[in-house]
């Protein structure tokens, strides 16, 4: 299929245009994130299947989307979304608090969003690695992002004197991919601990990072 179908324009059902195709959209991704995110996954899936698990027809997919690896890039960007939700609501919330405080405020927040939901965990850690070099950058993209705001974390605790002033985006960098390993591995069973166990060990790596050997906040 070279493109979308034309969606019908105009009121019905006391609805527009658009809220009915925002309401197709949300069922798609909706049957999208049980069937890429549990079972049968992503490569299993084909537009007719998913159009059935969203109640619509596969006219109705063509309309919205023009095959299933868009489907998959708008599920993981809304995936992400979520939880960069609660890590900025969490970020707001602690302003002004210490870094050990405000650092386990935030991680607590991403650990339970990402781990709320399984097929969340499947999506961003699982189906959306190696599909296409589309699919790629986004998600070095999105991660890019983390690694933007956990430098810029650091940078504003060096500012305040809590950590040790320096570059920080290759430690980011490390750093998130630890983050990343670390919940994917517990969520499958692979790591004998608690979520908060493992949010404390994030947050003592972190601080570890922050606040190297021969470093302290008077020396700042």
């Amino acid at each position: 299929m070279a493109g979308r179908l034309r969606a019908p324009t105009g009121r019905y059902g006391g609805r527009s245009a658009e809220e009915r195709q925002a309401e197709r959209r949300r069922r798609f991704l909706d049957a999208a994130l049980q069937l890429f995110g549990d079972s049968p996954g992503y490569r299993s899936t084909t537009v007719a299947a998913l159009s059935e698990a969203a109640g619509l027809s596969t006219r109705q997919f063509y309309e919205e989307f023009r095959t299933l690896e868009d489907v998959l890039a708008d599920l993981h960007l809304r995936v992400n979304d979520w939880a960069e939700e609660a890590v900025l609501a969490a970020a707001a919330d602690t302003e002004g608090l210490p870094i050990e405080d405000r650092a386990t405020a935030i991680f607590r927040s991403y650990a339970g969003n990402v781990t709320a939901d399984p097929r969340r965990i499947r999506i961003t850690f699982v189906e959306i690695v190696g599909v296409s070099p589309r699919l790629e950058e986004q998600r070095l993209a999105r991660r890019a992002r983390w690694v933007d705001f956990i430098c810029a974390e650091a940078q504003a605790a060096a500012e305040r004197g809590e950590a040790a002033p320096r570059d920080y985006r290759l430690a980011a960098t490390a750093f998130i991919g630890s983050v990343n390993g670390l919940i994917h591995d517990w969520s499958a069973g692979w790591v004998p601990a608690t979520l908060d166990e493992v949010v404390d060990e994030l947050v003592r790596q972190l601080l570890g990072i922050l606040r190297p050997g021969g470093w302290s906040p008077t020396a700042a």
